[in-house]
């Protein structure tokens, strides 16, 4: 295949403005320029650096590539442009691909877009989009409890709350602004029992699109390292277990 540049772009509002060279946060434009860097070389690195120059574009944060020819780097994108299954791509490329995606769920203002003149139309990674692999697409529905401290709370575009879980891990949960405005209690940097309804990953046991119900009354007597040691329990008892519905289904006696 004959060289060919290649644009990989930014647009976010989510700051309330769009963000471009002529303004941007210097902590998006960090992230941006490592997942690019990334983007590109690759887990063995197979983008040589000599070809490794770029150019800034004008209007939304954008960068472009000197023409390459590169053959990991371009069968990576044709992947990307033939289907949102990222399985098959350079396991550091596909990372990059997956927190996009995740990202850009959290904000409808947000979004990356892929292009080279040999794209039948740029590769758009969106809230609307589900760049994914095949032993991720085992979502769920469900309504549950969670424990975790809040470390961040509201938000002018977009509300949410940011929990900090007993493994350490973070979950961004949306919420309604007066689900916030009406709740009596300062919830910052204090531990909070929320409950959500959230698409849940019995695979990986991840989140997403969480949405806070409500904060719930919890016991001030709480002992949290006994509640970490049943939820560990819980997920070892679980983990083989490789649908919640459909073993609940299957006690039922219902057909799965």
């Amino acid at each position: 295949m004959q060289a060919q540049s290649i644009r990989i772009a930014l647009h976010d509002e989510s700051g309330g403005y769009p963000v471009s060279p002529a303004r941007v946060p210097l902590a998006v434009l960090r992230s941006f320029a490592k997942d690019v860097d990334d983007l590109l070389r690759g887990d063995a690195g197979d983008f040589p650096a000599r070809e490794l120059e770029v150019s800034v574009l004008d209007g939304s944060l954008a960068i472009e590539t000197r023409p390459t020819a590169n053959p990991g780097l371009l069968q990576d994108l044709h992947l990307l442009a033939q289907s949102q299954l990222i399985g098959g791509m350079n396991p550091k490329r596909r990372s990059v691909v997956e927190r996009w995606q995740k990202a850009a769920r959290s904000s409808r203002q947000l979004r990356y877009e892929i292009s080279a003149a040999w794209f039948a139309r740029p590769v758009v990674i969106s809230a609307e989009t589900d760049f994914h692999t095949d032993d991720a697409d085992q979502w769920v529905q469900v309504e549950r409890y969670v424990q975790g401290e809040v470390f961040e709370l509201g938000g002018l575009n977009n509300v949410n709350a940011h929990l900090r879980l007993a493994d350490g891990s973070t979950l961004l949960v949306n919420a309604a602004r007066d689900v916030l405005s009406n709740d009596p209690k300062n919830r910052l940097f204090k531990q909070a029992l929320v409950r959500i309804v959230a698409d849940y990953n019995v695979q990986t046991r991840e989140h997403r699109n969480a949405q806070l119900l409500a904060f719930e009354p919890q016991d001030s007597s709480l002992d949290e390292k006994a509640l970490a040691r049943m939820l560990e329990r819980g997920r070892r008892a679980w983990a083989d277990v490789p649908s919640a519905a459909d073993w609940v289904e299957d006690l039922r006696g219902n057909e799965v």
